[in-house]
């Protein structure tokens, strides 16, 4: 797993071990910033279930302005520290140790908005609607942002009020799921 493109291209990331984490593969992750190269720069990312923290790396690697992460597993939250130095952007990332739900509260509460979401919970576990519940109630997504969901291929996509899929890209084992505030919610 590596930094694909951009200030910190070809720096080796360190990944959690265990099945705990499933990083994003890096022909996956090179097509999913191929989608959205021309919507990063300068915007705030933030990476949900970060693992090693790769997908906010890369992004704040190839021009977004910031990239907070959340995850709670404490080896996570090591490891991706541990790659945001080696990226030298450690002025440019913050890591939050807590639960996906009240790490978007506190994100919420302190008035953060993000232009650009990324999340790759657990398959199978429920995570996806309940996150999504979470961004949809707190407002955290700016009107004019989107949600990407990494998703098993055979998950359906989400149905959440207030937000609706405008784009899904799949490949072999999973599926990319882009979703942006529905025009009444706007």
């Amino acid at each position: 797993m590596r930094v694909i493109s951009g200030s910190a291209r070809g720096l080796k990331l360190k990944a959690p071990k265990g099945s705990n984490t499933r990083p994003t593969a890096d022909r996956i992750k090179e097509s999913l910033f191929n989608i959205i190269a021309g919507d990063l720069y300068e915007v705030n990312f933030l990476d949900l279930f970060g693992g090693s923290g790769a997908i906010g790396i890369e992004a704040v690697s190839r021009g977004a302005a910031r990239a907070v992460f959340i995850d709670s597993d404490r080896e996570a939250q090591g490891i991706i520290k541990d790659n945001i130095k080696a990226a030298k952007i450690e002025s440019k990332c913050r890591v939050l140790g807590c639960d996906i739900k009240s790490g978007i509260l506190r994100l919420s509460q302190s008035g953060e908005k993000f232009d650009i979401i990324f999340m790759d919970p657990p398959y199978d576990r429920g995570l996806t609607e309940e996150t999504l519940n979470a961004i949809a109630r707190t407002i955290i997504l700016k009107d004019d942002g989107f949600i990407i969901c990494e998703q098993a291929i055979e998950e359906s996509e989400p149905n959440i009020d207030g937000l609706c899929v405008f784009r899904v890209k799949e490949y072999k084992i999973a599926k990319m799921t882009f979703i942006k505030y529905s025009e009444e919610q706007k």
